[in-house]
């Protein structure tokens, strides 16, 4: 056995043993954080408030409302910590003004920049030529939205990926949990014991290692996100799924009278969405559904007839955006539609027993 020290898209630094000639899923051990005083502790657990005047009760309050480190607490706005019951203007100024002297949120030089961003990891698709689409796979700490029809692949992805997040960081994984909330009651358990049979892993120790549930409606899919964030404290988590992000907003608002509301409420989940990505660098995937789109033009010269739904909120949310389509007989079609770095091209893929892989035509 030997050990080696790995640091993970968030920035944390986990110490692991590494057992050669052998395929193992992750062992989910405490998450560890990056910002560590000298002894070791941890000065990001938010239980190290007291050391600054904040009482427990106080401690409890902040946990109860979704905060458990004190960099969700820099996160956050004076308004959202105000909200708090017991939590008055002077002692969110004072929050803030600790969460500060322990969370770097100043100007960084571009160097900086890239150092932290070539040290981030990609969990692999299962096939190589989306893979090399994607730029090396699903890129951790940024959010990644899959968007399609209905049988275009997106809740298969998204099965692939709870399966092999969960490999060595040598094999495309990224050696972490994954967490899947399912609002439309698609997640198959058998899915990913087929996908896990395929990278030799333990069936059994693959699905221990997905968290999942059922959403129920729009607020209750919000309040997992604060459920996600106690979970990703106290275990190493490396993927979000939401499958779909969207399905439960076209039921719990209709019309236009409720346009302003669902928007307010779907832009508030993906910002959560958003925190949990910078905070413990984990990668999310939502997927989306699509509508028809009434521009005539688009039609009329060949263009995309379908777009996603939630408009330019969840555009702007969105780091990446893939467009799935049927292609022929189990082969499908990844298109990039939108990505600060990818330039737009396309990859085909099957939909396969063992998950995703390559297609190779007959």
């Amino acid at each position: 056995m030997s050990t080696r020290k790995k640091k993970s898209g968030g920035g944390a630094v986990q110490e692991e043993a590494v057992q050669e000639e052998e395929v193992a899923v992750v062992d989910a051990a405490p998450a560890e954080d990056e910002h560590q005083d000298g002894s070791g502790v941890n000065a990001d657990n938010i239980s190290n408030l007291s050391a600054h005047g904040f009482t427990a009760g106080e401690i409890k309050k902040l946990q109860d409302a979704g905060y458990f480190s004190i960099q969700s607490i820099a996160f956050a706005t004076k308004k959202d910590l105000c909200t708090v019951k017991g939590i008055s203007e002077n002692k969110a100024d004072k929050l803030l003004e600790v969460a500060a002297k322990v969370v770097p949120m100043g100007f960084t030089s571009a160097n900086d920049v890239q150092q932290v961003r070539a040290e981030i990891l990609q969990v692999t698709t299962g096939s190589k030529e989306l893979d090399q689409l994607l730029d090396g796979g699903i890129e951790t700490g940024s959010i990644t939205e899959i968007f399609g029809e209905f049988r275009t692949g997106k809740t298969q992805l998204c099965h692939q990926l709870c399966v092999t997040c969960q490999l060595p960081i040598d094999q495309g994984g990224a050696e972490g949990r994954a967490l899947y909330i399912d609002t439309e009651g698609t997640f198959r358990p058998d899915r990913c014991m087929a996908i896990a049979e395929r990278y030799n892993l333990n069936p059994s120790d693959v699905l221990d290692n997905i968290a999942v549930a059922r959403a129920y409606n729009s607020d209750h899919q919000m309040k997992l996100l604060q459920q996600a964030a106690q979970m990703m404290i106290e275990s190493r988590y490396a993927l979000i799924i939401v499958d779909s992000a969207t399905a439960l907003y076209r039921t719990d608002y209709s019309g236009r009278g409720e346009l302003a509301a669902r928007q307010g409420h779907l832009a508030r989940f993906l910002r959560n969405l958003q925190r949990l990505a910078d905070e413990f660098g984990v990668a999310v995937v939502i997927t989306n559904q699509v509508v028809a789109s009434v521009d005539g033009a688009a039609a009329m010269y060949g263009g995309e007839t379908k777009k996603p739904i939630g408009g330019n909120i969840i555009a702007h949310a969105s780091t990446t955006r893939l467009f799935m389509k049927k292609g022929k007989g189990n082969s499908r079609i990844c298109k990039i539609y939108d990505s600060p770095n990818l330039p737009e091209n396309d990859a085909t893929f099957a939909i396969t027993t063992e998950g995703i892989t390559d297609y190779e035509e007959k």
